[in-house]
């Protein structure tokens, strides 16, 4: 099966916030980017609204035909409680500091077992998936199966940083690290900084890739491809 693509669409909730009112509209987006082929939709609401709001998170549930993942920091209550009350397809846990930019790191998964194993059961006892945000760390991917998680998300940021240097030495750590974490039998997906230059060799490169999130890249290519076109260029370097 080719990896899947989920569009994240935080940017926007970003572009509409900056002038306010409801153009473009985050809801529209969603509905568009299912109808030009995303097989899913990813939000990440953090807690000052800068971008995806809560609201928006309710308005969209519904129209979700394909798969609504929802990101966010599980130590934040309001978090956790949305979460619960929308019931997506999957929650993927992000250790997030409340003001920060943009994901820049995955859970230590040794020294945060016990919280974790204690909030994952939360989401799961709901019937909603988890996935848990890692770094690219073989020891990491071993215990976030001691975890109860269902998938890890491997962060990418590195791969992308260092990938026009030497993608064989940037995809190096990712391939060992998806092995250990299928071979614990956890399923698999990645996300940060993934574009049109560097993903179809890190898909092609991770055997069992379930899926992928991808926001800033594919929203900015869309301002020259357009929408539609650009989710299909997408598509394509996951086939």
């Amino acid at each position: 099966m080719p990896t899947k693509l989920s569009v994240n669409i935080n940017k926007i909730a970003t572009l509409r916030n900056s002038r306010g009112g409801d153009n473009p509209s985050v809801l529209q987006a969603a509905i568009d980017c299912q109808k030009f082929g995303a097989d899913g939709i990813t939000v990440h609401p953090r807690p000052d609204e800068r971008h995806i709001r809560y609201s928006d998170v309710r308005e969209i549930m519904p129209i979700i035909t394909t798969e609504f993942n929802i990101e966010g920091n599980p130590m934040e209550d309001k978090f956790v409680q949305l979460v619960l009350e929308v019931k997506p397809h999957q929650v993927t846990l992000v250790p997030d500091d409340p003001g920060q930019l943009t994901s820049n790191h995955g859970w230590d998964t040794i020294k945060q077992s016990s919280y974790l194993q204690s909030i994952i059961p939360v989401f799961k006892k709901e019937g909603i998936r988890v996935s848990i945000f890692i770094d690219p760390v073989t020891d990491m991917a071993a215990a976030a199966a001691d975890t109860g998680t269902d998938r890890v998300e491997l962060y990418t940021e590195a791969y992308a940083k260092n990938y026009h240097t030497n993608k064989d030495a940037a995809i190096a750590d990712y391939i060992n690290t998806a092995k250990v974490a299928a071979g614990k039998g956890l399923g698999l997906n990645a996300g940060h900084d993934l574009d049109l230059q560097n993903l179809s060799f890190f898909s092609s490169s991770i055997p069992g890739l379930a899926e992928v999130s991808i926001g800033h890249a594919l929203i900015s290519d869309a301002l020259y491809y357009g929408l539609e076109n650009t989710i299909q260029l997408y598509k394509r370097c996951l086939r």
